[in-house]
């Protein structure tokens, strides 16, 4: 059975739960406190050299990082993963433009306001709304037409951009301006249905800006 290892109030760590639930594929979760250092521990690195979850470990001890991978290899021959090359590559397009574009600038907005860490990163803060504001507005004109981000039918494209482009609100982020993204949003939450919490910071009691790092 496969091992992941998680940190619930990551939407890295939502988007891996999402498909594994989708999927119905067991596994056993094993939650890494970060805050408290875990993930920087000889065995963690063994698992992810970079020290981040989630990393799925196989049955045989291998493990795969960075969640859009970990989508990728569970979504091969499956409805979420396109068999058709031209459809294969434009969902790894938005997997890398979520990567690119919407984890690191919505992401991090929403890490530093959610755990009081706004202020020590102000310098970034405006570059980075500005750079959310492009990225949210890209989701929205592609969405013209179309469903879902790749044709008419949910993949992990839409997993991996709605986990962190969803809670652009958490950090001040307006959506009004966005309706194709409104609407494509409530598709992607009606189509994975509501068994996949997001979970808040505050779960954590070493989070705060103000405990031990």
């Amino acid at each position: 059975m496969f091992t992941l290892h998680d940190y619930l109030p990551s939407q890295n760590g939502w988007k891996v739960r999402v498909l594994l639930g989708l999927l119905d594929i067991p596994y056993h979760s094993r939650i890494v406190s970060i805050f408290d250092g875990e993930s920087r521990t000889e065995a963690f690195l063994k698992l992810n050299p970079v020290g981040a979850i989630p990393v799925l470990e196989l049955d045989d001890g291998r493990a795969i990082a960075e969640s859009n991978a970990i989508l990728t290899f569970l979504a091969e021959g499956t409805r979420f993963l396109p068999s058709d090359h031209y459809l294969r590559a434009k969902v790894m397009q938005w997997l890398f433009f979520e990567q690119y574009h919407v984890e690191p600038v919505i992401g991090s907005l929403r890490f530093w306001t959610l755990t009081g860490r706004l202020d020590r990163n102000q310098s970034m803060v405006a570059g980075k709304r500005e750079a959310a504001a492009r990225a949210l507005a890209a989701i929205d004109r592609s969405l013209a037409g179309s469903l879902f981000l790749v044709g008419q039918e949910l993949t992990i494209a839409d997993i991996a951009v709605y986990a962190y482009s969803h809670r652009a609100e958490d950090c001040g982020l307006s959506l009004a301006a966005y309706p194709a993204f409104a609407a494509w949003s409530d598709r992607v939450r009606d189509a994975i249905g509501a068994d996949y919490p997001v979970y808040p910071y505050s779960i954590d009691p070493h989070s705060d800006a103000g405990a031990a790092t």
